[in-house]
Formats: C-alpha cells, structure tokens, sequence
C-alpha cells in the first residue's frame, strides 16, 4: 500500500461495519497486515461490539410494544401528523439503544482498563524521570540497598536485568506511587543518553495477559502480566527492539 493512503480511525470503523467497496477493504487489510497496534486495537472494538451485542439481544430481537406498532403503522394524515410520530418513536428507540450501550460500557469499563491504566501510569513516570538529569533516579547502580529496598516496598525480589549486550547499562531506580500502590522503576541508558526503564509492581487479581506494546506520549511500552506482578518496559526505540528487549527481561525475571 502506497505511504500516501493512510488509513484512518473511519475507514477502521466502516471496516468494522462491513461497509466499504472491495477495494478500500483490500487496503484496509492490507494496513493492517502491517500494523499489528492498528489490528489489535480493531479487535478490541470488534470484541467489545459483540459483548454488547450479546449482553442485549434479548432488547434488540424483542418485539416493539403493541402501542408504539399502532403508531407506526398508522396511515399518515395529510397534514404530515403520521411522519412526525414515526421520526418520534423511532428517536425513542435510539435513545433507548444508546442507553443501553452507555451502561453496558460502564460495566465493562473496570475490566477493560486495569491493564490499559498500569501501562498509562508507567509511561507517565517514564517521560517524567528520563527527562532529569541529577536526580532521575533515587539510589544509583551499585548501591548495596537498591535491590533490597525496591524488593521489599514491591513485594518480589527485583535484580534488575542486565542488558548491556543491547548497549543498555543500569543506571539505578527509584520508587513510584502507582495508584496508591508502591511501584519499581529501573532506569538504564545507552552511550547516546537514550534511556529505557522497566516498571514493576503488584497485580492484585489481574488476569495474565500476553505481551503487548503500545504507543503513547512519543514512546512505546512492552508490558505483560503475570500474576501477582504487572511489568512494563518503557522507552523511544522501534518494536522489532523493544520486543526483542522485553524477552530478555522477561527471561531474567523468570529465572530471579
């Protein structure tokens, strides 16, 4: 697909809906054989379209009330009373559906942005703390008490991987408030000043999830969770790197 042909949020949702000639959906497709966040993110609405679907399809195959039925099969009189009845009762079926959907929506809401939320937040402390240059870090690599420190407030033993066969060298870490809950944040760094940091605290009941990377405020995040513990690794680098990087930390945090 030519760079020029973007494709856009409404060409995603007319996808969705099933609404575009053949050949917008070949480059629809096409868009997203590339762009694995774009795919992801259409899964999510088109899991989200079918919950709600299913959570209502007793409301939506049910038959209209005999009243509202008597309305809309009235002959129109001809001063148009008839037309403004059906645009009427129509709305109230809109209003009704749209309703429906908001608090269906609230009630998946939770569920949905636990994962979404710790992934926000350690993007958050990222873009603050890689911007210091004194203080981005509160005890530095190779203090006696950083390791045991952050262990104890997260609740794990945290060694903190060792990546410099990526160019990456720890620079130490510091603790971070996540939602009322005490968070780690390991900062590393490579020859060009460019900085990564691995994020880590506990996960209550979370679901496990599979690794994932978004992109948010100019950087990209690979975050997974295995219970009991939620980890992200934040930094400005390309997915095929920040993915490859997230494997050897999870590697070491499996064998710590």
């Amino acid at each position: 697909m030519s760079e020029e042909r973007r494709v856009t949020e409404a060409d995603f949702h007319a996808y969705l809906d099933g609404e575009l000639d053949a050949a917008t959906t070949a480059e629809v497709e096409e868009w997203l054989a590339d762009h694995a966040e774009d795919a992801a993110r259409l899964e999510s609405w088109r899991r989200q379209r079918d919950a709600l679907g299913a959570l209502h399809t007793d409301i939506l195959d049910a038959p209209l009330p005999a009243g509202m039925r008597a309305v809309l099969n009235r002959r129109a009189p001809r001063n148009h009373r008839g037309r403004w009845l059906r645009i009427a009762a129509s709305l109230v079926l809109l209003l009704v559906g749209a309703a429906s959907g908001w608090l269906a929506n609230e009630a998946m809401a939770p569920r949905a942005t636990e994962a979404a939320s710790f992934v926000h937040r350690a993007v958050g402390a990222h873009v603050v703390f890689t911007r210091e240059k004194r203080h981005a870090v509160e005890a530095r690599a190779g203090e006696k008490h950083l390791v045991g420190w952050l262990s104890n407030r997260v609740g794990r033993r945290l060694n903190p991987p060792v990546l410099e066969a990526a160019g990456y060298e720890l620079v130490g870490g510091r603790l971070v408030a996540d939602d009322g809950r005490p968070a780690a944040q390991y900062m590393y760094q490579d020859r060009s000043g460019k900085r990564l940091t691995l994020y880590v605290r506990s996960a209550r009941n979370a679901k496990d999830t599979a690794f994932r990377v978004v992109a948010e405020q100019g950087v990209s995040a690979f975050y997974w969770i295995e219970n009991p513990y939620a980890y992200a690794l934040v930094g400005q680098v390309t997915r095929r790197q920040l993915i490859s990087l997230g494997e050897t930390v999870r590697t070491h945090l499996r064998g710590s």
